[in-house]
């Protein structure tokens, strides 16, 4: 069955998200930061062969966002974890990939090697520099309760989404760093592909 890979966004507004991000570069530099972004990865996502491509907007009056070739939901109410829990329930027997849309280095080949990770494992994780985590992917086989007992926007976030996943089959991506604060340098991957 085709992957789903879902990105998660906050509509990019003047004055509305990356508030940490706009108080050290300004409301209009974290704006354009957020534009950017958001269009690289969607660009990114649009090469990608194989896979059903979905962005989740909040609030969710803003799931109309213009987006071609995506399909176009909202994340609803809740913590983090209750939104992401939402969308895996929305596809409870595919694939399902959730990625930020606040990651700078995020290529092609990451969102692929997540796609091919779920072949064979239960969860696969691209972890933050800050304890937190980039992308999360499930397949078919998942815990009752994934996001029970996380600490959300802590260096334990990883870890405690990883205690709900001891009896099932992991892998792992590589570290990438958010722009919660600062906008940090890409790493470079290699030639696209």
């Amino acid at each position: 069955m085709t992957p789903v890979i879902v990105v998660f966004a906050r509509v990019p507004r003047l004055g509305v998200g990356k508030r940490r991000l706009a108080q050290r570069i300004g409301d209009r530099a974290a704006l354009r930061f957020a534009r950017g972004q958001l269009a690289r990865l969607l660009g990114e996502l649009r090469g990608l062969r194989g896979v059903c491509r979905i962005v989740a907007m909040t609030p969710d009056h803003h799931a109309r966002f213009a987006a071609g070739g995506f399909g176009r939901i909202g994340q609803g109410r809740g913590d983090l974890g209750a939104r992401m829990g939402r969308v895996f329930r929305r596809f409870p027997r595919r694939a399902v990939i959730i990625v930020g849309s606040d990651i700078p280095g995020i290529a092609r080949e990451d969102l692929r090697r997540a796609a091919t990770s779920l072949r064979g494992a239960d969860a696969v994780f691209g972890p933050a520099a800050d304890g937190g985590y980039w992308l999360i992917g499930l397949s078919g086989r998942r815990p009752a309760d994934p996001f029970g007992g996380v600490r959300w926007s802590s260096e334990d976030t990883l870890a405690d989404t990883l205690r709900n996943f001891r009896r099932h089959r992991v892998a792992m991506l590589r570290t990438l760093a958010d722009a919660d604060t600062a906008i940090p340098s890409p790493p470079r991957f290699g030639p696209r592909g």
